[in-house]
């Protein structure tokens, strides 16, 4: 079959597309002019994830976006490389240190919406709200001057392109990207700061190369990835009045929602990282032999009616919910945490903020990111009534 998967709007995982991947458990594609196999089924993708008979390293065949695997500090490497650069890191990003964050995220996101309300509808929702977001939580952290946003945004969109962005504009990117961080870590050195970047420089076995490479790489994770999950999430929760209302009087529900997104959303728009056997291994039931290429689809796993009862059905309280979307094992997303505190705070103060959330375009005409790493929309232009925030 084709791979990536041919682009099609909506915010789940399209019909036709599903109806395929759930043919077989492991279905041949051509990734990279190599042949492949697709792994579809929930428990399967575990275990590629997991398995360390299953290497990303061995793969040589570039990634199926615009990143280099030289630009990727975690999601091309393998243990024990692997292990060593996500240690130096991830203190920062622990569940303790998510919720010690919430009551500083939660006030920015007041201001944003403040902001907005004040301005007055119609509203780009990821422009005033679902970009800045994420972006000042990861600028902090980081170090990185907000203010520089507006240099680094562009150079985000073109390293993040599968095929949006022509060559020269993706090489530019890269070579900007990388400048920046050079300079910020190079200063760092002789002015130490209270961020991620000092901590690195000056208390870990990293590389300065290396701290380039996350330093671009966890902007690019922490804002991005979150500020277009963030827009699908909302897209398709105003075309669900019955479930906003619901979220809205019962605001407990809104984390196990926000799981459900995370389950339900199809957001892979090149599929999945490939990974090259390092060993012969079965994978339902088929024998696979050292050297063969899978690729591991958490988007269809998620559907996967084996490890969910009413799979196509989205249930904002659905419990237990082994979804995928922060991935599995070793490769599992580093700020998981903090994305997933964002997510809730995010749909929690929009829900409280405005009672009647709608779009303000005809869902026809929303611009799809087609040709691009994460699958969303470029704009999400909202409208609400006036009234008093709530």
């Amino acid at each position: 079959m084709d791979f990536p998967l041919p682009h099609r709007p909506g915010v789940p995982l399209d019909a036709g597309h599903l109806r395929l991947l759930r043919e077989r458990p492991l279905v041949p594609a051509a990734v990279a002019g190599r042949g492949a196999l697709l792994v579809t089924r929930h428990a399967d993708v575990r275990t590629v994830l997991a398995d360390g008979r299953f290497s990303r390293e061995a793969w040589h065949g570039g990634t199926l976006f615009a990143r280099t695997p030289a630009s990727l500090a975690l999601v091309t490497s393998d243990p024990p490389v692997h292990t060593r650069r996500r240690r130096a890191v991830q203190a920062r990003f622990t569940a303790r240190r998510a919720e010690a964050d919430r009551p500083r995220m939660a006030a920015l996101a007041g201001r944003l919406l403040d902001g907005m309300a004040a301005d007055g509808p119609p509203a780009d929702l990821l422009a005033r709200f679902a970009t800045p977001f994420p972006y000042a939580v990861i600028c902090d952290m980081l170090g990185v001057p907000a203010g520089d946003l507006g240099l680094l945004l562009p150079w985000v969109s073109a390293m993040m392109s599968a095929g949006h962005y022509p060559d020269t504009e993706v090489k530019a990117a890269h070579e900007g990207m990388h400048g920046y961080f050079a300079e910020l870590v190079a200063a760092r050195r002789t002015l130490p700061g209270d961020d991620l970047l000092t901590e690195l420089v000056h208390g870990s076995d990293l590389s300065d190369e290396e701290i380039v490479v996350f330093g671009s790489g966890l902007l690019m994770a922490g804002g991005e990835t979150t500020s277009t999950f963030l827009g699908s999430c909302v897209l398709d929760l105003v075309t669900r009045p019955g479930l906003a209302a619901r979220l809205r009087d019962a605001p407990a529900l809104v984390p196990s929602a926000v799981e459900e997104y995370l389950r339900w959303v199809w957001f892979a728009g090149t599929g999945g990282q490939p990974h090259v056997l390092l060993a012969d291994a079965e994978l339902a039931g088929t024998p696979l032999g050292r050297g063969d290429v899978v690729v591991p689809l958490t988007d269809a796993a998620n559907r996967d009616p084996a490890a969910f009862p009413a799979a196509d059905e989205f249930d904002p309280a659905r419990s237990p919910n082994p979804h995928l979307g922060f991935g599995h094992g070793r490769h599992m997303c580093l700020g998981a945490h903090h994305a997933r505190a964002q997510l809730q705070i995010a749909l929690t103060a929009l829900l409280r903020r405005f009672d009647d959330l709608a779009l303000a375009v005809d869902p026809a005409r929303l611009a799809w990111r087609e040709g691009m790493f994460m699958r969303g929309v470029w704009q999400l232009p909202l409208t609400w009534s006036e009234g008093r925030p709530r």
